[in-house]
């Protein structure tokens, strides 16, 4: 009888040996995979031109026409930029511009100080930009105006400054064509009114395939998207990862890469 308590007891312990064992190497397994490929590759784009002395010292709206006031400095509208050809992205032939956006709508580049752009009678938050002639955004805080204006017949007769966090979608916009245009497709967004940290992020979703929370204010290069349309949603979150209850937010867009027949 004791020889039989002897030898269960012994099997018992043998038993509980291998679960732990077994437990244990389930863990292993489990911390030693990885984690899943992802669709696209999101990489800071720095080493840009650098404009500190850029600025834009007023604007205007009078009868249906623009009229931004530039300092005087190294930039200047309508010329390219000095590095387009190492930043190997899409790149504007009409030179450096500003990015004029109302309501968060898709962008109009304007390669002029004074310009025609009518605007129904409303209300509108807009922002302006200076850009690199790849489409880049100078981010100082003297190279972009932000309001709240009111336009009536044709005229702004009200503007005030932007109080509220915002955050302004910019590229990718329109349609890639060729490798050297699709390789690399830039990222970039303007936020008012917001410091990029631990209290604000912005959230990017691709394609509805993979998403991406960035915490610092800097270009940004995808690679790896498909040929075709594609579609990228901003969204300004806190902290804890939550949508801000901000104008515009979040923000979608649609652009489209396509082969160039000519390297088919």
């Amino acid at each position: 009888m004791t020889n039989r308590i002897s030898y269960l007891f012994v099997l018992m312990l043998f038993f509980m040996a291998s679960c732990t064992q077994s437990t244990t190497d389930s863990e292993t397994t489990m911390d030693e995979t990885e984690a899943p490929e992802k669709a696209y590759t999101v990489t800071p784009f720095p080493g840009a031109t650098e404009f500190p002395d850029a600025s834009i010292e007023s604007f205007s709206y009078v009868d249906n026409k623009f009229s931004f006031k530039l300092g005087e400095g190294s930039y200047e509208l309508g010329v390219q930029t000095p590095d387009v050809a190492q930043r190997m992205c899409a790149n504007s032939g009409k030179g450096q511009h500003i990015h004029l956006i109302l309501n968060n709508e898709p962008y109009s580049a304007q390669y002029t100080a004074d310009f025609e752009y009518p605007i129904e009678d409303g209300n509108y938050h807009m922002l302006a930009f200076l850009s690199r002639s790849y489409h880049e955004s100078i981010k100082t805080d003297a190279a972009h105006v932000a309001c709240m204006m009111s336009v009536e017949g044709g005229t702004m007769n009200a503007n005030k400054p932007i109080l509220d966090p915002m955050l302004f979608y910019s590229r990718p916009k329109g349609t890639y064509i060729g490798e050297a245009e699709t390789k690399k497709v830039l990222l970039d967004f303007y936020p008012v009114n917001v410091t990029l940290g631990p209290n604000y992020k912005v959230k990017v979703d691709i394609n509805g395939k993979q998403t991406e929370l960035l915490d610092v204010w800097q270009p940004y290069a995808i690679e790896g998207l498909p040929m075709g349309e594609n579609s990228i949603t901003l969204t300004l979150v806190n902290g804890a990862g939550n949508t801000v209850p901000a104008p515009f937010n979040p923000v979608t867009r649609k652009f489209t890469l396509q082969a160039d027949p000519i390297e088919q």
